[in-house]
């Protein structure tokens, strides 16, 4: 067993000064007990906590740190940006490439605007849209997290679904009922939500695949049949590709679905590490946005030059070839190889995965939506994490959530991590 004696003693102190010890609810553990290692660096594909416990890293800052922690020529550059200031206030020549890039990559996106996390991203795309629409109602789907802003706290994934909270106090309940919630991937009661609010949704917000609840991918004809009922029904149709944008392939999940939205929200990898979003879409919509149109967003921290630095290298080495192959091919072996040891111990579980994304659910059946993700045995999962991590593997620390292979994941890292997902297993059954 590892000592995580200095991790206990900050957890404790950190209790006295921020709520539950921590400044995001899923990094606590709540959902699997125990206390969380505190980390002190990490580099490549592995972190050290504040105990000097060595772990092979598959949260990877829940998403963003694709080509591993640390990577030599993001440092660098932030090293130089960071010399010649951290914080301008005012417009700077990164913002235009970073911005050049993005477009270039995702079509849809015909103009873009950087702000500081996905919440804001998503937050200001319905704004957006509403005043686009002139329409005050959305539809979100059940379990699909898009950030912490009042009206997408109903029925949301991610921390909430760890905790086992449906809804936040605080929401006003009048902001709350604009907001509609349908099952994942069900195109019916998507129909139906339409039908009976014609003409008062605003826009539908999806995670195109699904990586709150879990990962859970769209099935066949889903994405385009909310493409199609958007278009009839006069609402726009917003992805949330704060996790799928240039993880899943460089165009995002759109370019692999071939479904082109209204307007799509940004965040994690094009920060490089560093905090950011951004939300974009058609010419249209987005001039609407302040100063050339009347709909305000502001932000001190918009486009920071260090974030716009890390995102523009970050692009760079994404764009090399033979990096998604690469990424593939190792989430890949590692699926195969968490499926053979499910299938040895004859233990209920399931594997969805697509790209780099992966997530080991502990249930018999298929995992289609946030209900059948539900069922999933959470109590075996703690089992399981702890397993892990007394092995040396930082997986996610919640049933639903998402683990990310990086480009810093190495074949033999590969192997180490079946091998203690196979012990783990074991040790579950003992």
């Amino acid at each position: 067993m590892k000592s995580h004696a200095r991790s206990e003693a900050l957890f404790e102190e950190a209790r006295r000064y921020l709520p539950g010890g921590v400044d995001s609810p899923v990094r606590a553990f709540k959902a699997v007990g125990g206390t969380p290692p505190f980390i002190a660096r990490g580099k490549g594909s592995r972190i050290w906590d504040a105990d000097g416990n060595e772990y092979i890293d598959y949260v990877g800052s829940w998403g963003p740190l694709i080509a591993g922690h640390a990577h030599p020529d993001i440092v660098a550059a932030l090293k130089a940006s960071a010399e010649k200031g951290t914080s301008y206030g005012a417009p700077t020549e990164l913002e235009v490439t970073l911005a050049k890039m993005v477009t270039g990559a995702i079509p849809s996106m015909e103009m873009v605007r950087f702000v500081n996390s996905g919440t804001e991203a998503t937050m200001s795309a319905l704004r957006l849209a509403r005043a686009f629409t002139r329409r005050e109602k959305i539809i979100k789907f059940d379990g699909g997290y898009h950030g912490h802003s009042d009206g997408l706290l109903v029925k949301g994934g991610s921390g909430l679904a760890t905790l086992g909270i449906p809804d936040s106090p605080g929401v006003p309940a009048g902001y709350a009922q604009n907001t509609l919630v349908a099952p994942y991937n069900n195109l019916d009661a998507v129909s139906g939500i339409l039908h009976d609010h014609h003409g008062e949704i605003a826009a539908i917000i999806v995670e195109p695949v699904a990586a709150n609840m879990g990962l859970v991918l769209p099935q066949s004809g889903f994405l385009q049949g909310l493409r199609r009922v958007t278009a009839e029904h006069g609402a726009l149709l917003i992805f949330d590709e704060v996790i799928t944008g240039f993880r899943v392939a460089y165009g995002g999940a759109q370019e692999i679905y071939g479904v082109a939205p209204d307007l799509t929200c940004l965040g994690k990898i094009i920060g490089g590490g560093l905090p950011v979003g951004a939300y974009g879409g058609r010419r249209e919509i987005m001039e609407m946005v302040a100063p050339s149109g009347p709909v305000y967003q502001a932000g001190t921290l918009s486009g920071n030059p260090l974030a716009m630095t890390a995102g523009i290298e970050m692009l760079k080495l994404l764009k090399k070839p033979g990096v998604y192959r690469q990424l593939e091919e190792r989430t890949s072996r590692l699926v195969a190889g968490v499926k053979a040891a499910i299938a040895e111990y004859n233990v209920p579980g399931r594997v969805n995965s697509l790209a780099s994304l992966l997530t080991l659910f502990f249930t018999d059946g298929a995992v289609t939506d946030y209900e059948s993700a539900a069922k999933s045995d959470a109590k075996a999962f703690a089992r399981f994490f702890h397993a892990m991590l007394d092995g040396g593997i930082y997986w996610p620390c919640a049933q639903f959530e998402t683990a990310f292979v990086s480009l810093a994941h190495s074949p033999q890292d590969i192997e180490t991590t079946i091998a203690c997902v196979k012990a783990a297993l074991k040790q579950s059954l003992a």
